[in-house]
Protein backbone atom coordinates (compact mmCIF):
# COMPACT_ATOMS: atom_id res chain seq x y z
CA UNK A 1 0.00 0.00 0.00
CA UNK A 2 1.80 3.19 -0.78
CA UNK A 3 1.14 6.43 1.29
CA UNK A 4 1.35 9.82 0.56
CA UNK A 5 0.87 13.22 2.15
CA UNK A 6 -1.73 15.20 1.71
CA UNK A 7 -2.10 18.24 0.24
CA UNK A 8 -4.21 21.40 1.20
CA UNK A 9 -6.42 20.34 -2.56
CA UNK A 10 -7.33 17.28 -0.91
CA UNK A 11 -8.69 18.63 2.11
CA UNK A 12 -12.08 18.72 1.52
CA UNK A 13 -12.42 15.28 -0.07
CA UNK A 14 -10.64 13.98 3.11
CA UNK A 15 -12.59 16.02 5.16
CA UNK A 16 -15.66 14.32 3.71
CA UNK A 17 -14.31 10.74 4.19
CA UNK A 18 -13.12 11.08 8.01
CA UNK A 19 -17.11 12.34 8.69
CA UNK A 20 -18.41 9.56 6.56
CA UNK A 21 -16.36 7.07 8.40
CA UNK A 22 -16.40 8.21 11.93
CA UNK A 23 -19.96 10.62 12.67
CA UNK A 24 -23.67 9.49 11.64
CA UNK A 25 -25.32 6.80 10.02
CA UNK A 26 -22.78 6.67 7.21
CA UNK A 27 -20.18 5.61 9.87
CA UNK A 28 -22.37 2.74 11.08
CA UNK A 29 -21.51 1.01 7.41
CA UNK A 30 -18.19 0.15 8.76
CA UNK A 31 -17.25 -1.20 12.26
CA UNK A 32 -14.65 1.21 13.77
CA UNK A 33 -16.96 4.13 14.06
CA UNK A 34 -17.27 6.94 17.23
CA UNK A 35 -21.14 7.56 15.92
CA UNK A 36 -22.37 6.05 19.49
CA UNK A 37 -19.98 8.16 21.73
CA UNK A 38 -20.44 11.28 19.51
CA UNK A 39 -22.67 13.39 17.78
CA UNK A 40 -20.82 16.25 16.09
CA UNK A 41 -18.38 16.65 13.61
CA UNK A 42 -15.22 14.94 14.17
CA UNK A 43 -12.69 17.51 11.93
CA UNK A 44 -12.84 19.93 10.28
CA UNK A 45 -10.89 21.23 6.87
CA UNK A 46 -9.36 24.14 8.86
CA UNK A 47 -8.16 21.65 11.14
CA UNK A 48 -7.14 19.39 8.80
CA UNK A 49 -5.17 22.76 7.11
CA UNK A 50 -3.75 23.27 10.67
CA UNK A 51 -2.33 19.82 11.04
CA UNK A 52 -0.71 20.39 7.73
CA UNK A 53 1.23 23.45 8.67
CA UNK A 54 2.11 22.07 11.86
CA UNK A 55 4.20 19.58 9.82
CA UNK A 56 2.17 16.78 10.93
CA UNK A 57 2.29 14.00 8.48
CA UNK A 58 -1.18 14.06 7.10
CA UNK A 59 -1.14 10.69 4.85
CA UNK A 60 -3.95 9.13 2.62
CA UNK A 61 -4.04 6.08 0.29
CA UNK A 62 -5.89 6.63 -3.15
CA UNK A 63 -7.88 4.03 -5.25
CA UNK A 64 -8.32 4.79 -8.56
CA UNK A 65 -7.48 8.25 -8.09
CA UNK A 66 -9.67 8.35 -5.23
CA UNK A 67 -9.14 8.84 -1.32
CA UNK A 68 -10.06 5.72 -0.11
CA UNK A 69 -7.94 6.18 3.55
CA UNK A 70 -6.32 8.13 5.48
CA UNK A 71 -3.97 8.60 9.11
CA UNK A 72 -2.60 11.10 10.87
CA UNK A 73 1.20 11.09 12.15
CA UNK A 74 2.96 13.13 14.52
CA UNK A 75 6.46 13.44 16.01
CA UNK A 76 6.94 13.23 19.33
CA UNK A 77 9.90 12.80 19.66
CA UNK A 78 12.98 11.48 18.24
CA UNK A 79 11.85 8.06 18.38
CA UNK A 80 7.98 8.19 19.33
CA UNK A 81 5.41 8.94 16.70
CA UNK A 82 1.44 9.99 17.56
CA UNK A 83 -0.57 7.61 15.62
CA UNK A 84 -4.25 8.94 14.76
CA UNK A 85 -7.43 9.20 12.65
CA UNK A 86 -7.06 5.94 11.03
CA UNK A 87 -9.50 6.28 8.77
CA UNK A 88 -10.89 3.94 5.98
CA UNK A 89 -14.19 4.08 3.71
CA UNK A 90 -17.16 2.64 5.69
CA UNK A 91 -17.94 0.93 2.38
CA UNK A 92 -14.73 -1.13 2.27
CA UNK A 93 -14.25 -1.71 5.94
CA UNK A 94 -14.01 -5.08 6.88
CA UNK A 95 -11.84 -6.17 3.46
CA UNK A 96 -8.29 -5.83 5.32
CA UNK A 97 -7.89 -2.34 4.54
CA UNK A 98 -7.28 -0.94 7.70
CA UNK A 99 -4.61 -3.58 9.15
CA UNK A 100 -2.77 -3.06 5.52
CA UNK A 101 -2.95 1.16 6.33
CA UNK A 102 -1.81 0.55 9.89
CA UNK A 103 1.02 -1.69 8.56
CA UNK A 104 2.08 1.05 6.38
CA UNK A 105 1.85 3.64 8.66
CA UNK A 106 4.19 1.63 10.86
CA UNK A 107 6.78 1.38 8.26
CA UNK A 108 6.26 4.86 7.02
CA UNK A 109 6.98 6.11 10.78
CA UNK A 110 10.08 3.53 10.99
CA UNK A 111 11.86 4.97 7.66
CA UNK A 112 11.08 8.05 7.31
CA UNK A 113 10.27 9.32 10.79
CA UNK A 114 12.93 7.34 12.39
CA UNK A 115 10.31 6.05 15.16
CA UNK A 116 11.22 2.77 17.24
CA UNK A 117 7.60 3.34 18.85
CA UNK A 118 4.10 4.20 18.04
CA UNK A 119 1.81 5.91 20.62
CA UNK A 120 -2.44 5.88 19.87
CA UNK A 121 -4.83 6.39 22.04
CA UNK A 122 -8.75 4.70 21.41
CA UNK A 123 -12.03 5.46 23.41
CA UNK A 124 -11.58 2.90 26.46
CA UNK A 125 -15.19 1.78 25.53
CA UNK A 126 -14.48 0.51 22.17
CA UNK A 127 -13.72 -2.74 23.31
CA UNK A 128 -13.28 -4.24 20.14
CA UNK A 129 -11.32 -2.18 18.48
CA UNK A 130 -8.73 -1.82 21.75
CA UNK A 131 -8.84 -5.64 20.44
CA UNK A 132 -7.98 -5.08 17.34
CA UNK A 133 -4.94 -3.24 18.06
CA UNK A 134 -3.83 -5.05 20.60
CA UNK A 135 -4.19 -8.33 18.02
CA UNK A 136 -1.33 -6.18 16.20
CA UNK A 137 0.57 -5.70 19.50
CA UNK A 138 -0.11 -2.61 20.74
CA UNK A 139 -0.31 -2.67 24.55
CA UNK A 140 -1.50 -0.57 27.23
CA UNK A 141 0.53 1.66 28.90
CA UNK A 142 -1.22 2.32 32.08
CA UNK A 143 -2.06 6.04 30.90
CA UNK A 144 -5.88 6.87 30.24
CA UNK A 145 -6.31 10.60 29.37
CA UNK A 146 -9.61 12.33 29.71
CA UNK A 147 -11.80 13.20 26.79
CA UNK A 148 -11.10 17.11 25.99
CA UNK A 149 -14.68 18.47 26.40
CA UNK A 150 -14.22 21.75 26.66
CA UNK A 151 -11.64 21.97 23.46
CA UNK A 152 -14.71 20.16 21.66
CA UNK A 153 -17.38 21.75 22.73
CA UNK A 154 -19.11 20.93 19.61
CA UNK A 155 -18.34 17.50 19.94
CA UNK A 156 -22.20 16.40 20.92
CA UNK A 157 -20.33 13.73 23.43
CA UNK A 158 -23.16 11.48 24.33
CA UNK A 159 -21.55 10.06 28.11
CA UNK A 160 -19.96 12.54 30.23
CA UNK A 161 -17.18 10.03 31.38
CA UNK A 162 -15.47 9.39 27.62
CA UNK A 163 -11.56 8.61 27.79
CA UNK A 164 -8.86 7.69 26.03
CA UNK A 165 -6.50 4.09 27.07
CA UNK A 166 -3.24 5.21 25.38
CA UNK A 167 -1.56 2.12 23.73
CA UNK A 168 2.25 1.59 22.72
CA UNK A 169 4.21 -0.70 19.99
CA UNK A 170 7.61 -1.25 19.70
CA UNK A 171 8.58 -0.96 15.83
Amino acid sequence: MQLERATTADLPTLHALVERAYRGDTARAGWSHEADLLTGDRTSVAELQSFLDAGDHLLVWRDAGTIRACVRLVQLSADLVYLGMLTVDPSLQGEGLGKRLLVAAENYASEVLGAQRMEMQVFSRRRELLSFYNRRDYRPTGERRPFPYDEWPHAGALFDDLEFTVLEKRL
